[in-house]
């Protein structure tokens, strides 16, 4: 993909078509649904999603979408048999394109983090 300055997530979509765009639309909704008050905005030239600080991203390729956070230990070992078969990073979950989109455990993971970042706001203003 050319090097872009995107400043908005529709600007992002905009940039995809056919089942890639439709698969990162459901994405955006699941998170827009399970965390409504999460900010949307673009870091890193993706989609990022601010909620108690920085929520997820995700970005598409041609074979796969990420999912991509620093994420914790704990989101690690809490996951860890939903994610057997993906392949993973430190900080990013790939979903191929070539499978079903896996919208519960999608679901999951944003409720995982959300809680995560909440309970990190408390303990901050503590």
């Amino acid at each position: 993909m050319a090097k872009t300055n995107y400043q908005t997530i529709d600007e992002y979509h905009q940039a995809f078509t056919g089942e890639t765009l439709a698969r990162m639309q459901t994405i955006r909704a699941i998170i827009n649904e399970a965390v409504p008050d999460a900010e949307e905005c673009i870091s890193y030239q993706i989609p990022c999603f601010k909620y108690h600080g920085y929520l997820l991203y995700y970005c598409a390729f041609p074979k796969h979408i990420t999912l991509s956070y620093p994420y914790s230990d704990a989101f690690w070992e809490h996951f860890k048999a939903d994610l057997q078969g993906y392949k993973v990073s430190k900080s990013a979950i790939q979903i191929p394109n070539d499978k079903p989109l896996p919208e519960t455990l999608i679901k999951k993971i944003i409720t995982f983090r959300k809680k995560e970042n909440e309970q990190s706001a408390k303990r901050t203003k503590n």
